[in-house]
């Protein structure tokens, strides 16, 4: 259903199915999947493309112009996988020609009220972002991290899988895979070892895991010198993850 209020670009491709509210703007190079629903007073600004079964609450802003001076006006594009739910007053921005031209998000994420997605960000699946979360441009996260409300991601840093930062978190360096960070500047404060265990890691891998950590973080060790111990042993898959999310890091990791 399409409200009679709503403001849709005769180029936009809407399929069969999607809902749109009072007052929305959707405009030209905008394309939406089956099943998607569109609240009340949502403007959608193309090129973008959302997948299928998402749902994008009132006042939300998606795929305008980003906030980078740089940006000329070139024709990059917000990608957003399917069944995302997107809550009041939400913004992502489209990409820039300085790094892909494309802002991409995966499936399955919750953004609640007034989450920022800027330039360049690429967003795995199954996320959560609190409240007032910010993400500047070209961050990356990877699949199931969560970042507690009013968490603040400086640019170009990196947000490992299976991350929780609690409320008010500054990230100013990357954050590797499984680790539980807090504070500002964000500080190391253990694995999500629950959040591991809810989602199928064994005993033995979160052990793993654990003591890996306790390598890069316990033995006043660099991060390359922590590695170098690690490489010696055959390393578990989840610790692979781990140890490949701090070889990643151009900004360096959270200490």
């Amino acid at each position: 259903m399409i409200h009679p209020t709503a403001i849709i670009d005769p180029a936009a491709r809407i399929a069969d199915g999607v809902e749109v509210g009072p007052y929305s703007i959707i405009g030209a190079d905008v394309e939406i999947g089956a099943g998607t629903v569109i609240g009340p007073h949502v403007v959608i600004k193309g090129p973008t493309i959302i997948g299928q079964g998402n749902r994008i609450f009132q006042f939300a802003s998606i795929g305008e112009d980003c906030q980078d001076k740089k940006y000329a006006g070139e024709p990059t594009r917000l990608v957003i996988g399917d069944n995302n739910v997107i809550r009041e007053a939400c913004s992502f921005h489209r990409g820039t020609v300085q790094d892909n031209s494309e802002t991409r998000i995966g499936s399955n994420n919750l953004f609640m009220v007034n989450v920022h997605v800027a330039h360049d960000c690429v967003i795995g699946d199954n996320c959560i972002f609190a409240n007032d979360t910010n993400l500047a441009g070209h961050v990356v996260v990877d699949d199931w991290a969560i970042l507690g409300g009013a968490t603040q991601v400086h640019q170009f840093c990196r947000i490992g899988a299976h991350v929780m930062a609690g409320a008010g978190t500054v990230v100013l360096k990357d954050i590797p895979a499984y680790v539980m960070a807090l504070g500002y500047p964000a500080q190391p404060h253990g694995i999500n070892a629950e959040g591991l265990r809810r989602r199928g890691f064994s005993a033995e891998q979160i052990s793993a895991v654990r003591a890996a950590y306790k390598v890069i973080y316990r033995q006043g060790l660099t991060s390359a010198e922590a590695l170098e111990k690690l490489q010696q042993d055959d390393a578990d898959e989840a610790v692979q993850m781990l140890t490949d999310s701090v070889k990643a890091a151009t900004r360096g990791i959270i200490r």
